[in-house]
């Protein structure tokens, strides 16, 4: 049987495998992080990696305590690895492996709720941070809000001392800091949300003041919230991955990270409690995230949204084989045009473009669409009728998004169709087979029925008739023999 990656066979990986550079046995904790999936472990832990490389010989105090909040299963591989894992950068010149060291530990809620909570209110623990994508955020799609009666939400406002939302994490941990007399954290959002901080801090603060008023002052007043853009692409890793890598390295590794070479991340510097050099990884430092966080929310993310959906459709499993159809390649370009003139961007947009069709191009990545294409209605505000919303306002031709926004409800209409909400993997499915239920089969029905789902469209989209009709011609044309 293969040995497993751990520490005590790091010195056994070949000469072509990075590795950490500085003595693990002196690293300790400093940021906790909500949310050790795939992406966090290819991205932000990566920086932090390249941070502690940077220093090899000082404090080493900025390792990750990673939290799974849903599944053991990250755990469950990383644990005997002693939190190691390998990360392969793959691009159509081959792949490169390295080792990553900055996670140290990984707990799993619920049952190690108070061994988390210990940790986020430990002294040391400066920075808690998270990644648990739009869904873990539980916000009214229409209004931005906290939604207070979503019930993870609910069930920790019942019963605040043993939380299991990221809200009820934060707040209750923060609870605790402040009754030991301890400055708070920085709370560090890394998802795919525009003004991602400051939607998280009014998120906190309205949990925490339907706790406690006074609590929500002192968080309001003390605690930093700064913004983040994110990006790298990170598809789920296959098992063809994990035995391509178990050969490259000589060791089993249960979960490695798959991804492609370029990574960014802009961050708000606002680290009360200090920072890791994450500098050191590319991350860069400015004061106007909003502008780089439109630019990637409504070119790169509005693009893989109608990548996915039209090509789940089509039958293109990955995002590479969906940009290789000329007809989701124009859509795309289409996208990127009609979407350019909604924002200001902070470094010009065309070579952007060039810059994000050379990577869904990358062949060695097999982003599936599928996963893409998941949790539709918490990303389709942001990603798509944000912009849209802005060439309605304008009079602006927008037939490329509003046939991006068609092939999203075409693509509801098959999956539940097929499976029934079971089939249709996003948080609003239940609200959305009920809508589609008993509805004509004609694709008019269909429109009007999706339309009605106020905590997506709003009521003002649901509204134009402009719109309407632009749907319902795209339904109709992508339904094909499904209507």
């Amino acid at each position: 049987m293969t040995e497993r990656l751990s520490n005590a066979t790091l010195g056994r990986l070949p000469a072509g495998v990075a590795r950490p550079p500085y003595d693990r046995s002196r690293l300790t904790p400093g940021l906790v992080h909500l949310g050790v999936g795939a992406f966090h472990r290819a991205h932000q832990a990566v920086c932090t990696e390249a941070a502690l490389a940077s220093e090899p010989d000082g404090a080493l105090d900025w390792g990750i305590v990673g939290a799974s909040l849903r599944s053991p299963a990250t755990r469950a591989a990383l644990a005997p690895q002693d939190g190691l894992y390998s990360l392969a950068v793959r691009d159509g010149l081959g792949e490169r492996l390295a080792v990553v060291g900055a996670l140290l530990d990984v707990l799993v809620l619920p049952g190690s709720a108070e061994a988390l909570l210990g940790r986020m209110a430990d002294p040391a623990t400066r920075i808690v941070g998270l990644t648990v994508t739009e869904k873990g955020y539980h916000l009214d799609p229409a209004s931005g809000a906290l939604d207070l009666a979503a019930p993870a939400v609910a069930a920790d406002l019942a019963s605040p001392r043993a939380p299991g939302s990221v809200h009820g994490l934060i707040v209750e941990a923060l609870r605790r800091r402040r009754a030991a007399g301890l400055a708070p954290f920085a709370v560090l959002s890394s998802d795919n949300l525009s003004d991602n901080g400051r939607v998280l801090r009014r998120a906190v603060l309205a949990f925490a003041g339907a706790l406690d008023p006074e609590l929500a002052r002192w968080i309001e007043g003390e605690a930093a919230f700064p913004s983040t853009m994110v990006d790298r692409i990170t598809p789920a890793t296959t098992e063809a991955d994990r035995l391509r890598i178990d050969r490259a390295l000589g060791l089993e590794d249960a979960w490695p990270v798959v991804t492609e070479p370029f990574s960014q991340w802009v961050i708000e510097d606002d680290f009360p409690l200090g920072r890791p050099a994450w500098e050191a990884g590319g991350a860069v430092f400015s004061s106007d995230i909003g502008a780089w966080e439109r630019m990637k929310l409504r070119m790169l993310n509005g693009a893989h949204s109608a990548i996915a959906y039209l090509g789940q459709l089509k039958g293109h499993p990955t995002v590479d084989a969906a940009v290789a159809d000329p007809e989701i390649a124009g859509l795309v370009e289409g996208l990127w045009a009609e979407t350019a003139g909604t924002f200001a961007a902070p470094s010009d947009p065309a070579a952007y473009a060039r810059a994000l069709m050379a990577r869904f191009r990358n062949p060695a990545l097999g982003h599936r669409t599928a996963q893409i294409a998941m949790d539709g209605s918490q990303k389709l505000p942001p990603r798509l009728l944000a912009p849209l919303r802005d060439r309605l306002a304008k009079g602006a031709p927008c037939g490329h998004l509003t046939t991006a926004v068609g092939a999203w409800m075409a693509y509801v209409v098959v999956r539940i169709r097929a499976g029934g909400a079971a089939a249709l993997d996003d948080p609003l499915a239940d609200k959305i087979a009920a809508r589609l239920a008993g509805v004509d089969r004609t694709p008019a029905a269909l429109v009007g029925a999706l339309l009605s789902l106020e905590a997506v469209f709003g009521r003002d989209l649901a509204d134009s008739e402009t719109l309407r009709e632009a749907l319902v011609e795209a339904v109709e044309r992508y339904l094909g023999g499904y209507a």
